[in-house]
């Protein structure tokens, strides 16, 4: 199962874009609008937390730029009747913030905004919802680690952890590079560390 990529957009596509790794594989990604919008151009590095849906007729990998936003996408398509297009179409419309608030206040008006959900489809969602979202994965920052948002160090680590590394090998480098340039994207903290792993062997 996939679990991240990183590699550069050969191509944009309606649903998301390709990405070539490093090693010339592509693969298609579906990202929510609010991504695509904010696609980079072709050529950019980019790198995204995935998730692979496999049914009978179809392999679809579906691309987030946080773990948080990955971990969301499963927990609403174990709801009932809610499919990945609709769990998408979710995330593409509010942020993780705005819809853990949007749960919290019950707000199927602001739900159903969202196309293909109505009024009686949303109440269900929000209640399904309620208490699913509160055991939503996050990464505890671990004494002495860097200072900034840890949705970014525990991003960091779900990412080498699903490239087959510890948690513990990982996390003093991934807290080395970023107290030492905290301004780094995800997918650049996770390059430095792959690099220290391999001149480490």
């Amino acid at each position: 199962m996939i679990g991240y990529l990183q590699g550069q957009i050969l191509q944009k596509i309606p649903k998301g874009c390709i990405l070539v790794t490093s090693g010339g594989v592509g693969y298609a990604l579906v990202l929510p609008v609010r991504e695509i919008q904010n696609l980079s151009a072709p050529g950019d590095e980019v790198a995204y937390f995935v998730y692979t849906l496999v049914r009978e007729d179809a392999l679809e990998l579906y691309g987030f730029t946080t773990w948080e936003e990955r971990a969301a996408f499963e927990i609403m398509l174990s709801i009932s009747k809610l499919g990945p297009k609709t769990a998408l179409a979710i995330l593409s419309h509010f942020d993780l913030a705005s819809l853990r608030e949007t749960v919290a206040k019950q707000d199927g008006y602001s739900l159903s905004k969202v196309p293909g959900i109505g009024q009686k489809t949303a109440q269900r969602i929000l209640l399904e919802l309620q208490d699913k979202l509160k055991i939503l994965p996050a990464a505890p920052r671990q004494a002495g680690a860097p200072s900034g948002p840890s949705w970014v160090r525990g991003d960091i680590l779900a990412g080498l952890v699903n490239l087959g590394y510890s948690e513990a090998e990982v996390a003093p480098l991934v807290d080395a590079a970023l107290r030492d340039e905290p301004d780094l994207a995800p997918g650049e903290v996770i390059r430095v560390v792959l690099k220290g792993m391999a001149s480490q062997k």
